[in-house]
């Protein structure tokens, strides 16, 4: 999990028990205890819940390439483990504690699996017989997964009262149980949306959760490893779904359970939790309920639209709402983290949870965390199912980001005029002026007007110390009136208010002021005194009295004409604005003290210019 906005992985010492046989690799690997953990993904700010699962050894059998039965490859392991039966029974009668030998709890493992596959509840029932009591939560776990797969009432009948005798015969470990098979159920539900076969499943899932532990703070070697983990549980119960779809002949692909198949899977699982009773506690109902949402967030961007809604969906949302119904109490931490991860569908499935169990879930926040990663569609669900209308927090947050997309979106969706220009504010102080642009058109000019040096003066005191942001709205004449721009900015200039930052009311002073203006004016006098000198009394070998009159003016107010062109914008700063009126004046065009506009100070500049120096009006 994540604490303090720090990646960490489960701490619990590993203490290693031998395996059944797994299907994962080709060679043994151990299992560990129930109590082993890996826990992940918290959000940075608590919201979310904890990954935990056991880190046993999957217990698939293993099959012959060329075996395209599980019948074949279950007499094959029966006729091989068979001779062997009489020596577990003989360890349990000799007055010992009954504990199996590696290599038995591998055989006993593979044909017990295969019974259960191949629903041969017979031997199954009397292979327990010969378990000890490790061995008996395997067959508890592996039972218990075998439920998803249920087809008809007779496999429903055979594969309940196998659990009631494994629980008769000591199995005690429900919890790993629980949280093991909770997992598989929703990889199950997941890949009956999928069209891919589940080799191509593998990929895309370990692609997502690259992707999912890229968001997440922390160390990059512990995530490497948590990721390694939870990549192992993932393709294991992948592998499951495949032994078992082979078994029913599908051919490596899930097969879409009926509404009759998925009420008789429901209610092999409902009778476990009877069984379990109160040796489930809240806590393992939390964990387990955190199990099943989190391969959802994985298989999510793959979701057809609606399939919350699809029977695919059935089993989980059963699933989850018993789990609820036996204690389960992070539903609304489970949303907030498949909101953050643009799980769409699994918040769709969890709103609906929250309401038929009357559970408050905080879809305001789940919008925050959408917005924030940029997660549209989920955004898309929580306001037209959800309801979410807190607005101003996400859309702020995404003009200072800059994230053009999720400001779009809002704006489309509808804000009020206070909203906008809150978020106008946010751009600016940000300095993130392809934003401001966006929001300024869609800011009322009476909002802008009435709260113009408050903007100004928000923006300054966030600005971090860039004010470019200011600079546009000064530049782009924000309030739609010369004069009144430039009357806010001198204003701020001339206030000896504290809340006005430091920063923000030099900027001012220099380049926006009624000072700043004359100054400009000053400026331009001095610049054409210096030019006249040179006229006179320059040594150069090129005589400027020679040249033509609009190679002169060149020389001498290309810097300016320039400097003026690449601010762009409606408005000069008034220093800039004085130096051109100055300049102009000179030239003999008159004075311009009242023009205001760029625009037109420019235009009667370029009529003094050469035409190859003047730039090139932009189209449209």
């Amino acid at each position: 999990m994540e604490k303090g906005g720090e990646f960490v992985v489960g701490s619990e010492s590993m203490h290693l028990e031998e395996p059944w046989f797994t299907g994962m690799d080709t060679e043994e690997t151990e299992m560990g205890q129930p109590n082993s953990e890996i826990q992940g993904f918290r959000l940075e700010k608590g919201e979310a819940s904890n990954m935990v699962f056991s880190t046993e050894a999957p217990l698939v059998i293993k099959e012959s390439p060329t075996s395209g039965s599980c019948s074949c490859s279950l007499k094959k392991i029966k006729s091989t483990v068979a001779p062997k039966g009489s020596e577990f029974c003989q360890k349990d009668k000799s007055g010992h504690d009954k504990k199996l030998s590696r290599q038995y709890r591998i055989e006993l493992g593979q044909l017990f699996q295969g019974a259960v596959s191949s629903h041969d509840w017979e031997l199954a029932e009397s292979l327990i017989l010969s378990a000890d009591p490790q061995t008996l939560n395997d067959a508890l776990c592996v039972t218990l997964d075998a439920i998803w797969f249920l087809s008809t009432q007779q496999e429903l009948y055979g594969i309940t009262d196998l659990i009631k005798k494994i629980i008769a015969n000591g199995a005690y470990d429900f919890t790993r149980a629980a949280l093991r098979t909770s997992f598989l159920a929703s990889c199950v539900s997941a890949c009956q949306s999928r069209t891919m076969t589940l080799a191509d499943t593998v990929t895309v899932m370990a692609q997502r959760l690259h992707e999912r532990l890229q968001e997440c703070h922390g160390d990059e070697v512990l995530k490497a490893e948590a990721g390694a983990k939870v990549q192992k549980f993932t393709e294991w119960a992948l592998k499951c779904i495949g032994s078992h779809s082979r078994c029913q002949g599908s051919n490596d692909r899930v097969n879409h359970c009926s509404a009759i198949e998925i009420q008789l899977q429901l209610t092999a699982f409902k009778t476990f939790l009877d069984l379990a009773g109160n040796q489930l506690t809240g806590k393992d109902f939390t964990e387990a309920f955190d199990a099943a949402c989190f391969p959802l967030t994985l298989f999510s961007s793959s979701f057809d639209a609606g399939w919350a809604s699809g029977i695919s969906a059935t089993v989980i949302q059963g699933l989850l709402d018993m789990l609820v119904e036996g204690g389960a109490d992070n539903v609304n931490q489970c949303f907030l983290e498949a909101s953050r991860f643009g799980s769409t569908e699994l918040v769709r499935i969890l709103l609906q949870i929250a309401q038929r169990n009357s559970l408050d879930v905080d879809v305001d926040l789940a919008l925050g965390f959408a917005s924030h990663y940029c997660k549209i569609g989920t955004m898309e669900c929580l306001v037209e199912e959800g309801n979410a209308m807190a607005f101003l927090g996400p859309l702020m947050r995404a003009a200072e980001r800059g994230c053009m997309q999720v400001v779009q979106w809002f704006v489309k969706r509808g804000c009020r005029d206070m909203e906008l220009c809150l978020a106008l504010t946010a751009a600016t102080s940000s300095s993130q002026v392809g934003v401001a642009a966006y929001l300024l058109p869609h800011v009322p000019k009476h909002v802008l007007t009435a709260l113009s040096i408050e903007i100004l003066k928000a923006a300054g005191e966030r600005s971090g110390g860039s004010l470019d942001g200011v600079a546009f709205l000064l530049h782009s004449d924000f309030l739609g009136d010369a004069a009144a721009t430039y009357a806010v900015a001198d204003s701020i200039a001339k206030s000896d208010d504290e809340a006005v930052a430091p920063e923000l009311r030099a900027f001012v002073q220099e380049h926006w002021s009624e000072a700043a203006f004359l100054d400009g004016l000053k400026q331009g006098q001095q610049h054409y005194m210096k030019l006249m000198r040179i006229l006179k009394r320059g040594e150069s070998p090129i005589c400027l009295r020679d040249l033509p009159a609009p190679l002169r003016v060149g020389i001498a107010y290309m810097p300016l004409y320039r400097e003026c062109v690449e601010v762009g914008g409606r408005l000069l700063s008034q220093r800039l604005r004085g130096q051109l009126v100055e300049a102009v004046r000179m030239l003999g065009g008159g004075s311009l003290e009242e023009v205001s506009q760029a625009g037109e100070l420019l235009a009667t500049l370029e009529h003094h210019l050469p035409p190859f120096l003047v730039r090139v009006p932009s189209v449209g």
